[in-house]
């Protein structure tokens, strides 16, 4: 559930998302290898329910393409700060298509060539994606009083830099 809740725009939303998931895994069980973790394909399979719940309701909502933007930032000083409900609440306000491409990015560890191809954009969207999510939740913080809008960066995600968020997030057994 704390998957499709990431992904959802709602409550109801994750859980349509996460019986979806479960009917996929219950129809195609014997795929499933024994020899590898089944909660690494069970999270899988909820992600790629969520993507697909995203790519219907896609027709609904308006995404812009922008293909040139420079990814500046430093490192995100705001986990020490907020409880991993708060960041989901702030996560959940994103447009669909912001929120879905942070998800893959930020938490799930995706490149934007992955996301791109799973979700039928380009690279340059999904970069796009991404700097206005971070815009929109940096926005978010510092209007909400808890920091000065320079001090928060939701920029360089990726593993080789830094521990990803999905890590931090499971050292804070939150999730």
């Amino acid at each position: 559930m704390a998957i499709c809740r990431r992904y959802a725009l709602n409550d109801d939303d994750a859980a349509d998302v996460l019986n979806n998931g479960f009917m996929k895994v219950f129809t195609h069980i014997e795929k499933y290898d024994p020899e590898k973790p089944f909660k690494a394909w069970l999270g899988k399979i909820i992600t790629n329910t969520a993507i697909d719940h995203y790519r219907k309701s896609l027709k609904f909502s308006n995404h812009d393409e922008l293909t040139d933007h420079e990814d500046i930032g430093g490192p995100a000083q705001v986990y020490e700060q907020m409880a991993y409900k708060d960041l989901l609440v702030l996560v959940q306000g994103l447009p669909p298509a912001y929120r879905t491409v942070f998800n893959l990015f930020a938490i799930d560890g995706y490149s934007h060539e992955e996301i791109a191809e799973l979700l039928n954009i380009s690279v340059g969207t999904s970069k796009s994606n991404l700097f206005k999510a971070r815009q929109k939740l940096q926005e978010r913080l510092s209007s909400a009083g808890g920091t000065k809008s320079g001090d928060v960066y939701f920029n360089n995600f990726s593993t080789q830099n830094e521990v990803p968020l999905q890590n931090k997030i499971a050292a804070d057994g939150k999730r």
